[in-house]
């Protein structure tokens, strides 16, 4: 990459747009020049804005930025987008319909026909999808999203045995931290000491975007993984780091039962993005950790930079054919590592070429 793509990040001042500038600093591809946020923060340096509550320094360039309105109007053409569903169901078509490539941690369009839904590592074909968006025809302008923060862990650690084995059945408990919930979260009362078993719309998200992703596009369209899914989700008293207990039913791709080494080949094995050298991506994207008790928030979930995710604890299931733990960092992998990785493949792939041309001749 011999020059940075101008960024802007909407929704600049929340938890996930804070990640994003913790990540982006420095980054090699993409350089911020523009920041979003609501109508009580525009207008303001971000500094006054935001209440940084990262554990890195706000970065001083940053700090001194000016907050502008959520308007397309004067916006880089490459915009990271950080939303609350509501607002995102305005205001990404509006700058998609504007000329700029959207890129979506928002859960608004995840699921629309024409939207792409990605994890690199995992279903960059989906990617097409694009070029089914009048915005991309019109404008050059569209919409990319990445899953939810719980979706993602499971997902990756399932790709690779779904590609060797198949999988007919999934069952998945999910151990889910509280900065999960946004800034301030759940409030302390509620969470100390305690097990919240419901989070809005969070099991329906789960079960829907798994079977997208490990889906086949065939035309027009993606064709869901033939599986059926159940997902219960659980809030708990942990910072960062979302865990998930997983039990699979497997298909019989291999024409033989399935072994613990069978497993542990396809997830050591599993490297879909080998000589693309994208800069968020981690090396090795499914970490097998043996110890009999973990994975563990605390000790995994910054694998990789926080973009990997570990797998443990792989053993026979009485019911299904197996079951194992998955960690995964939420607010970095789960959401806006997760997006710029899907920028850096689209870079890679050409994509952000006509819009970065858009820009500069505007």
């Amino acid at each position: 990459m011999t020059k940075k793509y101008p960024i802007g990040i909407l929704g600049a001042t929340g938890m996930v747009g804070q990640r994003f500038i913790q990540l982006l600093e420095n980054h090699p591809w993409f350089q911020i020049t523009w920041l979003a946020a609501s109508d009580r923060s525009s207008g303001k340096l971000y500094g006054e804005a935001a209440k940084w509550r990262l554990d890195t320094p706000l970065p001083e360039q940053i700090a001194g930025m000016t907050v502008s309105p959520a308007d397309p109007a004067g916006a880089p053409k490459i915009i990271f987008a950080a939303l609350d569903a509501a607002f995102a169901r305005e205001l990404e078509p509006k700058f998609a319909n504007a000329g700029c490539a959207v890129v979506s941690n928002s859960s608004a369009y995840r699921m629309a026909p024409n939207v792409p839904l990605v994890i690199p590592e995992i279903n960059a074909a989906h990617l097409h999808l694009i070029e089914e968006q009048p915005s991309r025809r019109e404008s050059g302008g569209y919409m990319v999203t990445n899953p939810n923060c719980s979706t993602i862990g499971l997902v990756m650690a399932l790709k690779p045995i779904e590609e060797r084995f198949g999988i007919e059945r999934i069952m998945v408990t999910t151990m889910q931290a509280v900065s999960g919930a946004g800034y301030p979260g759940v409030p302390s009362m509620d969470i100390l000491g305690n097990v919240v078993p419901y989070i809005g719309s969070e099991e329906e998200k789960m079960e829907a975007e798994t079977l997208k992703l490990l889906g086949r596009l065939e035309g027009h369209a993606v064709t869901p993984l033939a599986a059926r899914i159940s997902a219960h989700c659980n809030r708990v008293a942990v910072e960062d780091g979302h865990t998930e207990s997983v039990s699979i039913q497997l298909g019989n791709k291999l024409g033989r039962p399935v072994t613990h080494e069978d497993i542990l080949a396809a997830w050591d094995e599993f490297r879909p993005l080998a000589g693309q050298e994208l800069p968020s991506a981690p090396d090795l994207p499914v970490q097998w950790a043996p110890q009999q008790d973990r994975p563990q928030p605390r000790l995994d979930r910054n694998r990789g930079k926080g973009m990997a995710v570990t797998v443990g604890r792989l053993r026979p299931c009485n019911v299904l054919d197996w079951k194992f733990t998955v960690l995964s960092h939420n607010t970095i992998r789960g959401a806006a590592g997760a997006a710029i990785l899907n920028a850096e493949l689209l870079a890679s792939l050409g994509k952000l070429e006509p819009v970065a041309a858009t820009a500069a001749g505007a």
